[in-house]
């Protein structure tokens, strides 16, 4: 039996589930969302991920979302779903039907669960820098908006480069993020990774990394990367991956032996605690 998805409470079989034409997700990307990982079945971080879907919502001034029902959500979802071994977890919150513009619309919100299966990463990747800088004082700045234009065509500029991520800097010319990473870099023996205000997504495994390995937050000129004595991305499908080049620029090691350390660090620390 397919995966049921849940979508505004109900469970639904995937080929009965619908959204309205009209939904401003999909006309004009008025939306937030989270990627969940699930490892043999079991969501990981999942109250930190809905944190950062409240605050999401918030700063794009949508209604406060339901989490304690999405959550019910996503353990319908799982309960129906092949325990895999690496799973994810998808939850899209939308402003709902609207019209034909930017104006939202007054037809209540729209929600959706939906869970699959994840393919490992590659043990190291490359990377490709973009030539579009995001805007760190931009209004979406932060926020992890449905609106996502501008990382489809930078992941499709990395790899056609050969990159399998895609990385930008900002507008003051410093080190940002992933289309959907966050960037470690080892400097002079020292773990750094970009502040917030660089306009960098809060990321989840950014955190615990930061808790965990410890390592500082502060301003990283682009061009350091391509300098790196070691340098890694993170995110909730990824957890720590080395970065082996950068623009074709072969880095000393991947993994150095921070980078090797935080690899190990995380995976012994998540794997005792499903929900840290």
């Amino acid at each position: 039996m397919d995966t049921p998805v849940w979508v505004n409470g109900e469970l639904i079989d995937p080929a009965q589930a619908v959204v309205s034409v009209f939904d401003h997700g999909l006309m004009v990307g008025d939306g937030v969302f989270e990627t969940v990982k699930c490892v043999n079945g079991a969501s990981f971080a999942l109250t930190r991920h809905l944190d950062r879907l409240r605050l999401s919502a918030r700063r794009m001034e949508l209604p406060e979302p339901d989490t304690d029902a999405i959550a019910e959500g996503v353990r319908a979802c799982l309960a129906g779903a092949p325990a895999w071994p690496l799973g994810r977890i998808r939850i899209t919150y939308t402003s709902g039907p609207g019209p034909l513009g930017s104006d939202r619309g007054d037809q209540g919100t729209t929600t959706v669960v939906i869970v699959g299966e994840q393919k490992p990463f590659p043990a190291a990747g490359d990377v490709a820098v973009v030539p579009w800088p995001r805007n760190e004082r931009g209004a979406l700045a932060g926020v992890k908006s449905t609106s996502y234009g501008d990382n489809a065509k930078a992941l499709f500029y990395a790899k056609a480069r050969g990159g399998g991520e895609a990385i930008f800097g900002n507008t003051a010319g410093n080190l940002c993020e992933g289309t959907g990473s966050n960037v470690f870099v080892v400097r002079d023996g020292r773990l750094v990774t970009p502040t917030l205000d660089s306009g960098c997504l809060a990321g989840v495994t950014r955190a615990l990394v930061l808790e965990w390995c410890g390592g500082t937050e502060e301003d990283v000129p682009l061009a350091a990367l391509h300098e790196a004595e070691e340098a890694f991305l993170t995110s909730t499908t990824r957890d720590v991956q080395p970065i082996r080049a950068v623009d074709g620029i072969v880095l000393p090691a991947a993994p150095g032996p921070i980078t090797a350390k935080a690899m190990q660090v995380f995976a012994e620390r998540s794997g005792a605690d499903l929900d840290p």
